[in-house]
């Protein structure tokens, strides 16, 4: 080898160090700087991806206390919504409540007959058929007295007649009307199929003790 680049010329000689030390760089190239260049690009791409969550991580964080407003607000709703819309253990005590009212206001139960349940998305309806028997004035009280309550009350279907009877009576007037009280639904209980039907819905409310 030696002898054939000893006869070449010195410009020859130096071409083909020229060329072996080109080929040598493009080895070490493709060998070491293409994996290098590689691994650079993936570490670019990781970086931005957590720049991104980074990014993403602080305007998250700027709005957190939005977020705690936010609940505060939705925890003072429930909260509020609860002082006005009992739940389903609490319904008996209101019904016997109602029962009280109509005692202290002088009127006679002549009915009282739980409806069906009517289910609603976030509360349900629990209407009781009444049937009174007192004097205009008595059930006019009876009446405010159920406004006065911090429960949500809705009296509807009112009729009144007035009193049939033979016998001697302080009562003046018969009266029926629908006394429907709203009941706050419970959450539904952990592993709940979704679209199953809530306990309670299109049952009768719970019968006060008279």
């Amino acid at each position: 080898m030696e002898l054939g680049l000893n006869k070449l010329p010195w410009w020859g000689q130096l071409a083909l160090y020229v060329v072996l030390g080109a080929g040598l760089v493009a080895t070490h190239h493709y060998m070491y700087a293409v994996d290098m260049e590689a691994k650079v690009a993936r570490t670019h791409a990781q970086r931005r991806t957590i720049e991104t969550g980074i990014a993403r991580a602080r305007v998250e964080e700027r709005r957190l206390p939005e977020f705690r407003s936010r609940i505060a607000e939705l925890n003072a709703r429930l909260a509020a919504l609860r002082n006005v819309l009992p739940e389903q253990k609490d319904v008996g005590d209101l019904l016997r409540r109602i029962q009280t009212l109509a005692t202290q206001s002088n009127l006679t139960i002549r009915g009282f007959k739980p409806q069906p349940v009517a289910q609603r998305q976030q509360h349900a309806e629990w209407p009781i058929s009444l049937q009174l028997e007192g004097t205009y004035h008595d059930l006019g009280a009876f009446f405010d007295k159920v406004s006065r309550m911090p429960r949500i009350i809705n009296i509807s279907g009112i009729n009144i007649k007035a009193h049939a009877t033979t016998e001697p009576s302080p009562a003046t007037v018969d009266a029926q009307c629908t006394v429907t009280t709203f009941v706050l639904m419970e959450a539904p209980a952990p592993g709940a199929r979704p679209g199953a039907r809530p306990a309670g819905a299109g049952a009768r409310p719970p019968v006060a003790a008279r």
